[in-house]
């Protein structure tokens, strides 16, 4: 499959929708779209920058907070291009199942039940630069152990990314995304952690995470838990991220 664009979509109830516009919006300096969809519940954040695309997008649902992927495959020419109905069938014979077909697009689960979908695309190429030294460029998939394996295989079968050479047993996995992609992909093995189904969360790279985090927490962030090189918050909407030392250029770790 070739995805030629991937986008977070942030999904939030409709109680603290407005609060997760005025974040992200100042977080990756972007204005919100003018809403679509049956119930206006879809937006888009468009970043001021020029000459770039989107890649964070905002949805109304009744469950939440939490955030899918989604993978631009195929083509926008009609509503079951040869590109989005290629791309279904390999998700299947790798495991996916099929949520919702709304013709347009597809929404799937991975086999540990991680919600993403495949839309059809829209000629996206350029990816957005970092705003004040931070840079949301990373969707970290958080997969219970008993899963872990399969889930690896699936995410680097379904994209063509491939896994760099780990110890056996690795607990995090980073998939190598072409360039222009705004959307790393990074798998987490958990440990004694309860989730029995696959979720994600933001990852942001950030030059200065000290300096990051305060701005962040001025804005209605609450730090939650940190290591060594991150620093997990929760955002107004309640939805968890990530702030880490990774470069906002690279998207690698300093020296690495």
């Amino acid at each position: 499959m070739e995805v030629r664009w991937t986008t977070a979509m942030l999904d939030v109830p409709g109680a603290v929708h407005e609060a997760e516009v005025t974040f992200w919006g100042r977080a990756t300096a972007s204005d919100l779209s003018a809403r679509r969809g049956d119930a206006d519940e879809f937006a888009t954040f468009v970043p001021v920058e020029v000459d770039v695309d989107p890649f964070l997008r905002l949805q109304v649902i009744d469950l939440g907070p939490r955030v899918h992927l989604d993978l631009h495959v195929g083509s926008a020419e009609g509503s079951r291009g040869g590109g989005l109905l290629r791309a279904l069938t390999e998700a299947l014979a790798l495991g996916a199942t099929v949520r919702h077909d709304a013709g347009t697009h597809v929404v799937l689960a991975s086999p540990g039940g991680f919600v993403f979908c495949l839309v059809r695309d829209e000629g996206e190429a350029a990816r957005p630069s970092a705003v004040d030294g931070v840079l949301v460029d990373q969707l970290c998939l958080d997969v219970p152990a008993a899963v872990f394996e399969r889930e690896v295989a699936f995410w680097v079968g379904l994209t063509g990314w491939e896994a760099p050479t780990l110890a056996s047993g690795a607990d995090l996995v980073p998939l190598r995304r072409p360039g222009h992609l705004p959307l790393r992909l990074l798998l987490q093995r958990l440990g004694q952690d309860p989730r029995e189904r696959v979720t994600a969360h933001l990852d942001l790279a950030s030059a200065d995470r000290a300096a990051a985090v305060a701005t962040h927490e001025a804005w209605g962030a609450r730090v939650v838990g940190s290591g060594a090189r991150w620093t997990t918050l929760v955002d107004p909407a309640g939805l968890a991220y990530c702030l880490t030392d990774r470069d906002p250029g690279t998207g690698f770790l300093p020296g690495a």
